[in-house]
């Protein structure tokens, strides 16, 4: 009685510790898919972006076969036209700027902007702004100009509204006066940028020889954007202007990347579309262009566009972009990560991904973006 007592409890308690066992493994497989989720959270984040944007095949329009060549005329002021001839940059990074932005611009110089040599290329950073309406601001343009000789200025009055003709006026000066640069990066000031990062992303994402550059548009990629058609907002777009259900799929105007054939061909749709009024957003008209033009948006996970992404040092020095930085906190930052050894892989894959997740709950929390 006893004995049979006893061999009943013991299965009770076999069978108890055999289902413990099994939350036991299955708690273990959890937590490494968790952790490889964080080491690979871009490469996961690349696979949801393709798998959302457009399958539909690019229509390509006929483009014209040239366009007017850009005047210096066209610019109230401009570095030397023998600048980029000089320079040679591989690189080219034009921000956009805006008149009253002076402690953002040397915020810039002071950091990724002041730098010239990166992995053996040439890089150079200017500046492209409109007219201000307040003649002050104009008068201390033009000696800041002749002071750094790295500003850029169209003949528009600078305003939010006008954020296509600044790029249409940056495409145009590039394309005249900067041939040699294989890569033209347009970034905002209030943007912390890592040209040594996008280098990186191109020699092992890319890796084309400078004589058959591949027509790359680059960027953080929005997808299945719809039109605003609300009258009162800043982002208002009519159906006389654009008729679809969505936008084709666009990189954010934050910050993205051309390569040069991209730029022509994209600068030849730009050309042959008729500018609605208002004008569409900056980097929605982009993409329009660049649909027209037959290339489709490259997504990448280290730029930022959307989401404000934490500071951490290692991730940092893993982005190409992180968008929301005021100018001090642009210098801080990019002081620690500079002054410190480059973080090892892990730290980097480990950083990368907590960060994402940061700034993913930030946004479901309603913080701001």
């Amino acid at each position: 009685m006893l004995v049979h007592s006893f061999r009943i409890f013991k299965g009770r308690i076999g069978k108890r510790g055999g289902h413990l066992g099994f939350i036991h493994y299955l708690s273990i497989i959890a937590f490494c898919v968790s952790l490889l989720a964080l080491l690979f959270i871009d490469v996961i984040e690349l696979w949801l972006t393709s798998l959302g944007m457009s399958k539909e095949g690019l229509h390509v329009v006929d483009l014209p076969h040239s366009i007017p060549p850009t005047r210096s005329e066209e610019y109230l002021l401009m570095p030397s036209i023998h600048v980029c001839q000089r320079a040679k940059p591989y690189l080219i990074t034009l921000v956009a700027t805006a008149p009253q932005n002076r402690k953002a611009r040397q915020a810039i110089r002071d950091t990724w902007g002041g730098e010239v040599q990166i992995r053996g290329h040439r890089v150079m950073t200017l500046f492209i702004v409109g007219q201000p309406s307040d003649p002050v601001l104009g008068k201390e343009l033009v000696e800041e100009s002749k002071e750094r000789g790295d500003l850029i200025q169209g003949r528009f009055l600078d305003s939010y509204g006008n954020l296509t003709l600044k790029t249409l006026s940056m495409l145009g000066w590039a394309r005249r006066f900067c041939p040699q640069a294989c890569y033209l990066a347009k970034v905002d000031d209030d943007v912390l940028f890592n040209p040594s990062a996008l280098l990186q992303y191109l020699n092992h994402s890319v890796k084309t020889a400078e004589s058959e550059l591949t027509e790359l548009y680059l960027g953080r990629v929005h997808i299945r954007v719809a039109p605003d058609r609300n009258p009162t907002s800043k982002h208002f777009m009519s159906e006389t202007a654009y008729s679809g259900v969505v936008f084709p799929d666009y990189c954010s105007g934050t910050a993205y990347v051309l390569s040069r054939p991209a730029l022509l061909k994209l600068s030849l749709a730009a050309f042959a579309i008729r500018l609605p009024s208002p004008l569409p957003p900056e980097d929605v008209f982009v993409g329009i262009c660049a649909h027209r033009a037959g290339i489709t948006p490259t997504h990448s996970p280290l730029f930022s566009g959307g989401p404000a992404v934490p500071y951490s040092r290692c991730c940092y020095q893993t982005m190409v972009s992180v968008h929301h930085t005021k100018p001090g906190d642009m210098v801080q930052y990019w002081t620690e990560v500079h002054s410190t050894a480059p973080c090892s892989w892990l730290g980097k894959r480990t950083s990368l991904g907590f960060c994402k997740v940061r700034a993913l709950l930030g946004t479901l929390l309603g913080r701001d973006s």
